[in-house]
């Protein structure tokens, strides 16, 4: 196994982790108010969608160039 397609492992079980703990931490703090909470939920939001970008990019969706 070359050190590419190691990178590659890592990368794709590290954004499924910390996507599926960042989902859990939203959905688990959906409905609490207060604005510091709004922020917080913002935050996970979007660590969330960084890790599925990661994910993406890791097995090769994105940033291909043509």
């Amino acid at each position: 196994m070359n050190v590419v397609m190691l990178e590659r492992v890592v990368s794709v079980i590290g954004a499924i982790i910390v996507a599926g703990t960042a989902s859990v931490a939203l959905r688990n703090d959906w409905r609490t108010p207060g604005l510091e909470n709004q922020v917080f939920k913002g935050m996970l939001a979007l660590l969330a969608l960084g890790a599925v970008l990661a994910f993406f990019a890791a097995i090769g969706v994105l940033g291909r160039a043509p």
